[in-house]
C-alpha cells in the first residue's frame, strides 16, 4: 500500500522502518522539512516529503504529531489521497508536559481523537497511542505465537478500522476492537491499557476496567 506518515518522531520513525521493510510505499514528513529526513530516508527507502504532500495517493495516512500541532497542519491536507483512505491517529493529550490546556477536551469532555478528528475534518482510527515505540521494532510475533501482544483500535468508521487492523496484523500484533471514538477514553494516557503489553484477553480486560475520569497527571 501507499502510506503517508506525518511525524517522524519515535512512533512515526519506527512505523516508517517497519512498513518499508514490509514492502509498503511510504512517504514521511516532519515539521522541519524533507531535507532533515535524509538519514531516515537513506535507512528505509521512504520518500521524504512536506506535510502537505504526505497524503497524496495514500491509502493510509498516519498522523503522529503532538496534539497541539494538529490545528496547524496544512489546509487541504487530504486532497489527492486515495479513495476511501484511512487516517490513523496515534496522538495523546499531555497538557502539563507538552500540549497546554485544550478547553474542548478539559471542559467539553471530547476525547482526544474526537478533537483531532474535528480539526482534521476526517474520521480517524485511534491506534498505537499507548504502544511503546521500541515495541514496534522488538515485539512483532507471528499469529498464534504465545508472546504476541494486542493493540486496542477505536473508530466510528468500520471500514477504516478493518483496514488498520489488517495492517497491524501484518506488523505482527493482534488487535482488539475498542469501539467508537467517543469510547476511546478507554485507551487514553493513564488508563489500564496505556503502555500495556498483553494478549487479546489482557487488553480486553484492561479496556473494560478503564474509567472515563482523566487522571490528575493528565489534566491541565
Amino acid at each position: 500500500m501507499k502510506i503517508g506518515i506525518i511525524g517522524a518522531g519515535n512512533i512515526g520513525g519506527n512505523l516508517t522502518r517497519r512498513l518499508t521493510a514490509l514492502g509498503h510505499d511510504v512517504s514521511v514528513a516532519n515539521s522541519r522539512g524533507p531535507e532533515t529526513l535524509a538519514v531516515l530516508a537513506e535507512e528505509t527507502g521512504a520518500t521524504p516529503v512536506t506535510a502537505a504532500e504526505a497524503a497524496r495517493g495514500a491509502e493510509i495516512v498516519v498522523v503522529t504529531i503532538p496534539l497541539r500541532r494538529v490545528p496547524g497542519l496544512p489546509s487541504g491536507l487530504f486532497d489527492g489521497a486515495a479513495e476511501g483512505f484511512a487516517v490513523i491517529d496515534t496522538g495523546n493529550y499531555y497538557p502539563k508536559e507538552r500540549d497546554g490546556r485544550i478547553a474542548a477536551i478539559e471542559d467539553e469532555g471530547l476525547t482526544e481523537s474526537r478533537w483531532t478528528e474535528q480539526n482534521l475534518g476526517h474520521p480517524v482510527v485511534k491506534a498505537f497511542n499507548g504502544t511503546l515505540a521500541q515495541d514496534i521494532l522488538d515485539m512483532p510475533r507471528p499469529a498464534g505465537h504465545p508472546e504476541r501482544i494486542a493493540l486496542p483500535v477505536a473508530s466510528d468508521d468500520e471500514t477504516a478500522k478493518a483496514t488498520v487492523r489488517a495492517l497491524i496484523d501484518e506488523l505482527g500484533f493482534d488487535t482488539v476492537d475498542a469501539g467508537g471514538i467517543d469510547s476511546s477514553w478507554r485507551q487514553q494516557p493513564g488508563s489500564p491499557v496505556y503502555g500495556l503489553r498483553a494478549d487479546v484477553d489482557g487488553v480486553t480486560k484492561a479496556l473494560a476496567d478503564a474509567s472515563p475520569e482523566r487522571k490528575s497527571d493528565f489534566r491541565a
